[in-house]
């Protein structure tokens, strides 16, 4: 028997076989940044100078600094605010979506247009919406009467994080709607008649029926949310660039100022680094969460 036909006769050697390609492409664009990023994180590394190692003293640095602190108030905030209004309101639109419905189909697409738009074109579009002289926003509360003059958007600190929490809003509900819209399809219409016929009220129904199968895609859903608004960048870049006065900065972009522009490599990294323990924390909520799913299948509970 040759090599080839003993390695399509083993299994698990194909298996691993298959899952080279994608293991190379992890381990050169995932690990190995990681890994340096970790390292970095250690060194007094500048852009075009090999750094020494420090220890600590980078991360002891951030701890007293201001600016790195109120990122991480900014980042939390934008994350807790942005993902709950997301889920909420994605909630309700899977939950409408999932009716019988006059153009549904239709609908579903048209939900997705915020998401499919790039990301920098959606916060240029956002960019000019929230322009203190040519807002539209303004404009059409000043000619409704609300308001006598344009609202300052972007340059006030408390208007400029509810500005780009509401972009990320915009762009991130459809992502929630159609994941948990699809977990709804999978729920057996069965489970409602029994329900109905016991005399349950649609609310019962949610909280008794559909909340409860529906809690594993709950999980999933909300935590690549969290991992996408936590790690957001491209939206304050643009939108703000971290004004006024670092009132939008978040962890990325502020280790991107730091690394990039102001070229401290190290002291970047270390504000990356920085914020891996609160994405593990978010991917052990997706963790726990699945563990509902024996349940769901008629097991017992873990």
């Amino acid at each position: 028997m040759t090599f080839l036909e003993r390695l399509q006769n083993n299994r698990n050697a194909l298996g691993l076989l298959f899952m080279l390609p994608a293991a190379v492409l992890l381990l050169l664009f995932l690990t190995y940044p990681l890994g340096l990023g970790f390292w970095l994180g250690f060194t007094d590394a500048k852009v075009g100078r090999t750094g020494v190692w420090v220890g600590l003293e980078n991360y002891e640095f951030l701890w007293g600094d201001a600016v790195t602190r109120l990122a991480l108030f900014n980042t939390l905030f934008y994350t807790v605010v942005a993902s709950i209004i997301k889920f909420a309101l994605g909630l309700w639109l899977a939950l409408l979506l999932n009716r019988n419905i006059r153009f549904k189909t239709f609908f579903r697409a048209v939900i997705l247009l915020p998401y499919i738009v790039p990301t920098a074109l959606s916060a240029i579009a956002f960019w000019w919406i929230y322009d203190a002289q040519f807002s539209i926003i303004s404009w059409m509360l000043v000619k409704a009467g609300l308001i006598d003059k344009y609202i300052d958007f972007l340059g006030d600190p408390w208007n400029a994080r509810l500005s780009v929490i509401a972009a990320n809003i915009w762009r991130g509900v459809p992502f929630v709607a159609i994941t948990l819209l699809a977990g709804l399809q999978t729920i057996s219409p069965s489970y409602y008649e029994a329900s109905a016929i016991d005399g349950a009220s649609r609310w019962q129904q949610f909280r008794h029926v559909t909340l409860p199968l529906l809690t594993p895609i709950i999980a999933v859903v909300m935590t690549f949310s969290v991992l996408f608004t936590f790690t957001d960048f491209q939206l304050i870049y643009v939108i703000t660039r971290g004004g006024p006065l670092n009132a939008t900065h978040l962890m990325a972009t502020l280790s991107f100022q730091r690394a990039i522009s102001g070229g401290a490599l190290g002291e970047g990294a270390a504000i990356s680094i920085a914020m891996v323990p609160f994405l593990l924390a978010a991917i052990m909520f997706s963790y726990f969460g699945l563990q509902r799913r024996a349940w769901q299948q008629g097991g017992a509970d873990k």
